[in-house]
C-alpha cells in the first residue's frame, strides 16, 4: 500500500515549523531521534493531566491507572516485536542501558553475584573466554563490551568490514569457537544502512554454545521485525527513534535467560524481599526495573503503535523508494562518496557520504542554512569511520514523513555547498 506522505506529516507538528529564517524544515535525521506525531505528544501529556502517579506501589485510582498504561505499554511492544509474552520485555533508558545491562549481568555473574549460581556455565566470564563484535558498531555496542572484558579478562574479537560496507564473514568458523561466550552485532548500520545477517551468525552462535545480541536501534523502527526470526537471544531497541519519546528503551530477552541473569541495578521495586544482610530478588522484568521508571515515556511509547497502524511493510516500502532515489541522486554527483552499499538491497534509508573538498561540518552547515537538517561527524562508530579511511561523514536518514521532493533538495543543497566552497 502507498503511503499517504501528505497526511502522515499532518499528524507532526513540527514538520511545520521554518527554520533559518524562514526556511521550511526538511527533516533528515531520523536515525539520530524521530520526530513525534501528535498522537503520541497527547498520550503523554494527557498522562500527566489525568493519570500522573507512580506505578505498582499504592492502591488509589491514579496508580491503579498508572500501572495500567505502564505495563499495557509492555503488552504492546512485547506484540510489536513478537515476543512469546510481555515478561521478555524489560524497559530501560535507552539501547545503551539494554546492552549495558546484559554486560553488567554477565560481569555480575562472573563475581559471583545473587541469582548467578545458576548460571555459571552460560554468563560467566575470565581468562581464555571471548567475546565477538563487529567493526560495524555504534560506541553503545563496542565500549561496553570492552569494559566488561576489562574486569572480567576476556578477549574481544571483532569481524571486519569489506570496503563495500558488508560484514567480511570469511573467517566466521574462526572467529567463532568454542572459546566465544556472547557475540554483539548491529542488525542495521546507523552509519551505513547495511542489514546485517544476524540469522546465520546466530546459528553459528549457538552452535557453539555462545549467546548473541542483536542491536536493533534501527531496523525495528523501520521495518517489521520478529524476534523470534531474528534470531538472538537478547534485541535491544530504543522508542526516541520510532517516533516514541526519549528516556525508554526495551531490552527483549528470552525469559530463561532472564530468570538466570542476577540483576544490573538494585533499589526499590526489583526485590521480592529485603533483609539487613540479603535481598531476594522479583521475577523478570521486575528484576532489572529498579526505581522509579519513565512510565509517562511508557504511555508515550505505546502510543508509537501509530506505526503499525499506518503499516509498517508500507512505512519499509516506502523508504525503499526513498533510497533508491537517494541513492541515484547522490550517485550522480561529482565528488560524492557514498560509504556503504550503493544498491538498496539489504540496506535501510540511512546514507553516509563525504564530498571532496568540503568537511562534513562545513557541509551540514550549508544544508542547515537551507532549512535540511542532517548530521556530521562520526556518528559514535569512530572505529568504522577509520576502517573505511574516513575522518567523518555527513549521513542523511529517511523516514515515513519524508518526500522525494526532499530528496531533490537535499542533492540540490550539496551542489549549493560545492559551489559556495568553489570545489566545482
Amino acid at each position: 500500500m502507498t503511503l499517504d506522505v501528505a497526511r502522515i506529516r499532518k499528524d507532526f507538528p513540527i514538520l511545520e515549523r521554518q527554520v533559518r529564517g524562514g526556511q521550511t524544515l526538511i527533516y533528515l535525521d531520523s536515525a539520530n531521534t524521530s520526530q513525534k506525531p501528535r498522537q503520541v505528544i497527547d498520550a503523554i501529556s494527557g498522562f500527566y493531566e489525568r493519570h500522573n502517579a507512580n506505578i505498582h506501589r499504592a492502591t488509589h485510582e491514579l496508580s491503579e491507572e498508572a500501572t495500567a498504561a505502564y505495563e499495557g505499554a509492555r503488552v504492546k511492544l512485547a506484540s510489536f516485536v513478537g515476543a512469546r509474552s510481555a515478561s521478555e520485555i524489560v524497559f530501560t533508558k535507552n539501547v545503551t542501558e539494554a546492552i549495558n545491562l546484559v554486560a553488567y549481568a554477565l560481569g555480575n555473574a562472573s563475581s559471583g553475584a545473587p541469582d548467578s549460581a545458576g548460571s555459571a556455565g552460560r554468563f560467566r566470564l575470565g581468562p581464555g573466554d571471548e567475546i565477538v563484535v563487529t567493526e560495524m558498531e555504534h560506541h553503545s555496542d563496542l565500549v561496553p563490551w570492552q569494559l566488561l572484558c576489562q574486569r572480567t579478562g576476556a578477549t574481544l574479537r571483532w569481524f571486519s568490514v569489506t570496503p563495500e560496507g558488508r560484514l567480511d564473514l570469511s573467517n566466521l568458523d574462526d572467529l567463532i569457537t568454542e572459546r566465544t561466550k556472547l557475540v554483539a552485532l548491529v542488525h542495521q548500520s546507523n552509519v551505513l544502512g547495511t542489514i546485517n545477517p544476524v540469522k546465520l551468525i546466530a546459528d553459528r552462535a549457538h552452535a557453539v554454545g555462545a549467546l548473541v545480541l542483536a542491536d536493533a536501534a534501527q531496523s525495528v523502527p523501520h521495518m517489521p521485525v520478529s524476534v523470534q526470526d531474528l534470531g538472538a537471544d537478547f534485541v535491544g531497541f530504543t522508542g526516541h527513534k520510532m517516533c516514541g519519546p526519549t528516556g525508554i528503551g526495551v531490552l527483549w530477552a528470552r525469559r530463561e535467560l532472564l530468570d538466570e541473569m542476577p540483576p544490573f541495578l538494585g533499589g526499590g521495586e526489583m526485590i521480592e524481599t529485603v533483609w539487613m544482610d540479603h535481598s531476594t530478588f522479583a521475577a523478570p522484568p521486575h528484576k532489572f526495573e529498579a526505581g522509579t521508571m519513565p512510565i509517562a515515556e511508557a504511555a508515550g511509547l505505546a502510543a508509537a503503535d501509530y506505526l503499525n497502524e499506518i503499516g509498517r511493510e508500507s512505512i519499509h516500502a516506502h523508504e525503499q523508494a526513498l533510497l533508491a532515489d537517494a541513492l541515484a541522486q547522490l550517485t550522480d554527483i561529482a565528488g560524492l562518496r557514498i560509504l556503504g552499499p550503493t544498491e538498496p538491497a539489504d540496506r535501510g534509508a540511512a546514507i553516509s557520504f563525504e564530498v571532496d573538498g568540503v568537511h562534513p561540518h562545513d557541509l551540514s552547515q550549508v544544508l542547515d542554512e537551507l532549512g535540511i537538517a542532517v548530521r556530521a561527524g562520526h556518528h559514535c562508530a569512530w572505529p568504522l569511520h577509520r576502517a573505511l579511511g574516513v575522518q567523518a561523514s555527513t549521513r542523511a536518514s529517511f523516514y515515513l514523513y519524508n518526500t522525494h521532493e526532499e530528496v531533490t533538495a537535499l542533492a540540490d543543497g550539496i551542489r549549493q555547498a560545492q559551489k559556495f566552497f568553489g570545489v566545482i
